[in-house]
């Protein structure tokens, strides 16, 4: 009996961080300013309390009882105001990602 009833047990979605388009991605370019890639991307995930230069924006998610995780990473590199350099997913990686991210929205993954 407690085999049936363990296999029951729902199991929320875990969602955490900002989810960013691609496309959203590709358009901060060197030289942008601070409220120019706030507006873009939203407000960093994390701010770097030691290093005011970096932006992390970071993406998390696990579907119900999925053992599949579908994770991003963008970093923004600041000097002064201005964007530095920017840390991103390939096209390629891009793809395969929102591609297992659409499986996971519609439960395909498990």
């Amino acid at each position: 009996m407690g085999a049936l009833a363990s296999g029951c047990v729902y199991r929320i979605n875990i969602q955490q961080g900002n989810f960013l388009d691609q496309a959203a991605v590709e358009q901060v370019k060197d030289g942008m300013t601070r409220s120019q890639v706030r507006y873009l991307l939203g407000t960093p995930m994390v701010a770097d309390s030691f290093n005011k230069e970096r932006w992390d924006y970071i993406y998390y998610l696990k579907k119900g009882r999925s053992r599949h995780v579908d994770s991003r990473r963008v970093t923004v590199y600041f000097e002064g105001d201005k964007v530095a350099k920017l840390d991103k997913p390939t096209a390629a990686e891009a793809a395969a990602q929102d591609a297992s991210a659409a499986q996971i929205k519609n439960g395909r993954t498990y």
